[in-house]
C-alpha cells in the first residue's frame, strides 16, 4: 500500500500543541483513545515500550511527551501508517523504531522483551458496515480477535512487564479469558462519556506473571453534564488534565 503524500494529510495538534502529528484526511485518525491509552501506561524513564498496531504513532508519541527517555518501538501492518509514524517521531524529536508486519508473525527485530506493551486493537465487528476507505477499514474493522493481541503482547513482555490496552466494553469477557496463563493482576478502568452513561470503552492493565486479584475500577467520566453543549468546554477536570495537559493515569490503577 502506497505512502501518504502531503495533500492527503492534515496537521493535527495533540496535548494542547505539545505534539504535532501528520494524519490522513481520509482513513483512520487517532483521537482521544490514543491519548487515554498513553496516559494509562505506567512506563518510567529508561524503560522499553512496544506499541502493537501503532498507526501514525499517536499513542507512543503522547506517552513519550509525558515520560522522557523511553525506548519506543512500534509494529504496524500498513506501510503508509508506518511511514507516518516514523515521520511524526522525527518531526517531534522523539526516537522510535517502527517495523511493518503482522502481530501473529512478529518481525525479527521485535522478537525481544519489553517492559510495556500498549495496544488499541480494531473494535468494529467484522460483520458490520465497512468503510469505503481501505486504510480506515483495515485499521478499525476486527480481523484478528482481541485474544490474539493479548497473546502477542504476552510473548513480547518481559517477566513482570505490563500490558495496557484500550478496547470496546463488549470485549471484556474475551479479554479476561485471554489473560491466563501468562498475565494476571488485571485491572479494568471503564470509560464513560458522561455520568450515568454505560461505558462503551475500557482500559485493561495486566502484568506478566501477576498474581494479584482482579480489580474493576470506578469509571473515568470524560464529559460533564447530561448532553453536549457546543458553547462551552465539557471535559471533566480529570479528563481535561489528561487530554489537554498530558497528565497520566497510573495512579488510578494503584
Amino acid at each position: 500500500m502506497k505512502q501518504f503524500v502531503v495533500e492527503e494529510l492534515s496537521d493535527d495538534k495533540f496535548l494542547c500543541g505539545r505534539l504535532q502529528l501528520w494524519q490522513p484526511v481520509k482513513g483512520y485518525r487517532a483521537a482521544t483513545d490514543a491519548v487515554l491509552l498513553a496516559a494509562a501506561c505506567g512506563a518510567k524513564p529508561g524503560q522499553s515500550v512496544l506499541d502493537l498496531g501503532c498507526g501514525a504513532g499517536a499513542a507512543s508519541l503522547c506517552l513519550a511527551t509525558r515520560v522522557p527517555d523511553l525506548r519506543l518501538a512500534g509494529l504496524e501492518l500498513q506501510p503508509g501508517y508506518a511511514g507516518l509514524a516514523r515521520r511524526n517521531a522525527e518531526r517531534n524529536g522523539i526516537a522510535m523504531e517502527v517495523h511493518e508486519g503482522d502481530l501473529t508473525r512478529m518481525p525479527d527485530p521485535l522478537r525481544r522483551d519489553f517492559d510495556h506493551v500498549i495496544a488499541n486493537p480494531p473494535w468494529y465487528p467484522a460483520g458490520g458496515t465497512v468503510s469505503p476507505v481501505e486504510r480506515r477499514a483495515m485499521a478499525m474493522q476486527v480481523v484478528l480477535p482481541v485474544s490474539e493481541w493479548v497473546a502477542a503482547a504476552a510473548r513480547r513482555l518481559a517477566p513482570g512487564g505490563w500490558l495496557t490496552l484500550i478496547a470496546g466494553a463488549d470485549s471484556v469477557p474475551e479479554l479476561l479469558s485471554a489473560l491466563a496463563p501468562k498475565l494476571g493482576s488485571a485491572s479494568i478502568l471503564p470509560l464513560a462519556a458522561r455520568e450515568g452513561r454505560e461505558a462503551l470503552r475500557v482500559i485493561l492493565r495486566a502484568r506478566k506473571g501477576g498474581r494479584a486479584a482482579f480489580r474493576l475500577l470506578p469509571p473515568l467520566v470524560i464529559h460533564e453534564g447530561a448532553a453536549h453543549d457546543r458553547d462551552r468546554e465539557s471535559y471533566t477536570v480529570e479528563a481535561n488534565a489528561i487530554l489537554r495537559d498530558g497528565a497520566g493515569l497510573p495512579a488510578r490503577f494503584g
